[in-house]
């Protein structure tokens, strides 16, 4: 069995948490709607804080920055295509394209990055820092988020 057999055959073991009400809305139309990227590549602007291990925390990430750094250190992820090309985990250039096409209607100003290792329970990231994140986004008029998990 190789690496990524092992790590699927692993996942599949654990719990998934229920959430017995959740909370539902219903976007605009695509072509109405303001898209961001929710990333958890622990992507971060170049001279903002870096993440660390264990790093609950999130950053937010201006439309415009393309100097990004990938934080995300795992050994099993392969960084070899987003050195490449940054879209691959972040794919804001591609959203720009959509919104001059007119296929969404905007692109969010700011878009929100988490680090991809977190505690079995994501229980910070549930109850703390993603509420906050998306308060962030909601105060940008955010309708609609693009999730890329790594």
């Amino acid at each position: 069995m190789n690496g990524d057999q092992t790590m699927r055959a692993h996942s599949a073991t654990l719990p998934a948490p229920e959430f017995p009400n959740p909370a539902w809305v219903t976007p605009p139309e695509l072509a109405h709607a303001t898209v961001a990227i929710v990333t958890s590549a622990a992507l971060y602007a170049n001279g903002d804080d870096a993440f660390t291990a264990g790093d609950t925390g999130y950053r937010l990430i201006d439309r415009d920055r393309r100097d990004l750094v990938m934080g995300h250190w795992s050994p099993n992820f392969d960084r070899a295509a987003v050195a490449m090309d940054l879209n691959v985990v972040y794919p804001i250039d591609r959203l720009e394209e959509l919104a001059d096409r007119g296929v969404i209607g905007g692109v969010a100003p700011r878009h929100v990055s988490f680090a991809g290792n977190q505690p079995d329970d994501v229980a910070t990231i549930r109850l703390d820092t993603g509420p906050a994140a998306a308060a962030q986004l909601k105060a940008d008029g955010v309708d609609v988020a693009i999730l890329t998990p790594v």
